[in-house]
């Protein structure tokens, strides 16, 4: 007689999810982070806290509050694999255009909810996949129609840029003072003059203060101090920029064993010590610098010569703060000092020591790069300063991408509806069982403009049924207000969002929806048997 249950070929301890159990599973997954991230969409949006608890008990949780879509999914740790994938999706997202982490999510999150309910008539989902690509097609036609180009219009373009920026910012923390954020924003990116090299604009952040005392300073700050009785302001900067070790005039007892006759032998070696530092900072010296700056320690001795010779040595100015140093004063970074001939130094007009709020900070003024500038941000708490860089950051980054991409669209849900109806025309073409695909497809990108009105506390089937109708009359500028909580022309309230960030979400959500659906099979290997000896 044959037994019931059947033959497995996998290890002992493997788990197998077969086509609808492994179907459901990925869409539960998949929608549950869609819904998570869903309440921070739009300019009303809700923010989330996240909490770390360290690995030890007692220690302090890490405390984040952010509304940034690939912020809040890099934080939680999800074990759903198509879940994983649009966390990658939001963290791509992130990488690749700056902004749109949460409306990309959404997307793909609604767009999988859609296909569940097809899925559930039987529809197979080669067909589905089949008519969403269609509609890809034909709302990429529909967005790149609707993009405006003011690119060779320089007033008009900074509007744009501004307007965009507004956009941006209204979602996220600095939304109360979007205005003054977006103008910092813009005029930094323009001091870029195209290079699109957002490396030269540094992001420091000071406590204190409230945040419209944020500003930007056209030089180069640098959070470090000058050595002791050395120059703290010296013109016409000759900067030698460095990464080598500056801390070996006192011999390291630690770790080594050195066997001396007696202490006088001690001395000797440490002399001899003394004397290799001071001979190498005779070399640094004799490069004809006035200032040099270096990755690593300072020890004293080293920088009492340094001060003998008036030469400013900044110490420890850490990584990042050097490599953008050096692409800034236009200078190499050395750690070898036998050829001054070869050694390319960074120049600048003035290095002085500023004050901000209670901390000294040193600033370079006049750089070889003149796009180079740094964005002050202040705030009450810690908390408030890593969101106001976060937003800052997703600002500068879809700014950015304006600059390469001049091409602009219309947001508050306006470009998805457009989308939505060009692909509802197509699919009223379109025989077969794909149309219903498309009209799922158009149904999942109508969910942006309903999800912002949500979380905005408005009637949003109301407001989507509007601007659906207000779509079909023709009026392709409109969106949704959300100042007042009714459909209005984007164009005269300025809702302008960047072409390439919203090209990109829809690629990236339909591409990533139409691999998540394509799953009919999800195999977990054996977990590896810990050895018993093993107490971890």
């Amino acid at each position: 007689m044959m037994s019931l249950n059947p033959v497995s070929i996998y290890k002992q301890g493997a788990d197998e999810e077969r086509a609808e159990i492994a179907r459901m599973s990925s869409f539960v997954g998949a929608i549950a982070i869609g819904d998570l991230v869903k309440s921070t969409l739009g300019p009303k949006g809700m923010d989330k806290i996240l909490m770390s608890t360290g690995g030890n008990p007692s220690s302090e949780p890490g405390i984040t509050v952010t509304n940034d879509g690939a912020t809040i999914l890099k934080s939680i740790g999800v074990d759903n694999p198509a879940a994983k994938v649009l966390v990658d999706l939001a963290k791509v997202q992130d990488d690749e255009v700056g902004d749109g982490t949460t409306s990309v999510t959404v997307l793909a999150a609604e767009l999988l909810r859609e296909a569940e309910k097809l899925v559930a008539q039987k529809f197979h989902p080669q067909t589905i996949v089949r008519g969403w690509r269609k509609a890809v097609e034909a709302a990429k036609i529909a967005l790149t129609e609707a993009a405006v180009d003011n690119g060779h219009d320089d007033a008009k373009f900074k509007q744009d840029l501004m307007n965009i920026a507004r956009t941006t910012l209204s979602s996220k923390l600095l939304t109360q003072h979007k205005d003054f954020f977006s103008k910092m924003a813009v005029d930094a990116i323009l001091r870029l003059k195209g290079s699109g090299n957002l490396e030269a604009i540094q992001i420091i952040k000071k406590l204190g203060g409230t945040m419209t005392d944020s500003y930007l300073d056209d030089g180069f700050l640098l959070d470090k101090k000058i050595g002791m009785n050395q120059p703290k302001r010296v013109e016409n900067a000759k900067i030698l920029i460095s990464n080598t070790s500056m801390d070996t005039d006192k011999i390291k007892i630690f770790g080594s064993r050195v066997r001396v006759a007696g202490t006088a032998k001690v001395a000797e070696i440490e002399s001899a010590e003394k004397n290799k530092m001071k001979e190498k900072c005779e070399k640094i010296i004799a490069h004809g610098i006035n200032c040099f700056i270096n990755r690593q320690l300072i020890y004293n001795y080293p920088e009492q010569l340094f001060a003998d010779a008036g030469v400013m040595a900044i110490e420890h100015a850490d990584f990042e703060g050097v490599e953008r140093l050096a692409l800034v004063l236009g200078g190499d970074i050395c750690s070898t000092f036998d050829r001054p001939d070869l050694a390319k130094l960074g120049h600048c007009d003035l290095i002085e020591e500023v004050m901000i709020g209670e901390d000294k900070l040193i600033r370079f003024s006049g750089v070889e790069k003149a796009e180079a500038c740094t964005i002050v941000l202040r705030g009450a708490t810690k908390q408030i300063l890593d969101e106001s860089e976060r937003s800052m950051h997703d600002a500068l980054c879809v700014l950015q991408r304006t600059v390469a991409e001049t091409r602009t669209v219309y947001g508050g849900g306006c470009s998805e509806a457009l989308m939505a109806r060009a692909i509802r025309l197509l699919a009223m073409k379109t025989p077969g069982k794909e149309s219903a695909a498309m009209e799922a497809f158009a149904n999942a990108l109508m969910q942006i403009p309903i999800t912002i009105a949500d979380n905005a506390g408005y009637d949003s089937a109301d407001l989507a049924s509007q601007l659906r109708a207000a779509h079909a009359e023709g009026k392709e500028t409109f969106g949704l207000g959300m100042e007042k909580g009714e459909i209005g022309c984007m164009k005269e309230l300025g809702v302008t969002e960047s072409y390439q960030v919203k090209r990109q979400v829809l690629l990236s959500a339909a591409e990533a929806a139409e691999m998540i659906i394509r799953v009919d099979n999800i195999i977990k290997s054996a977990p590896r048997p810990r050895r018993p000896d093993h107490p971890h």
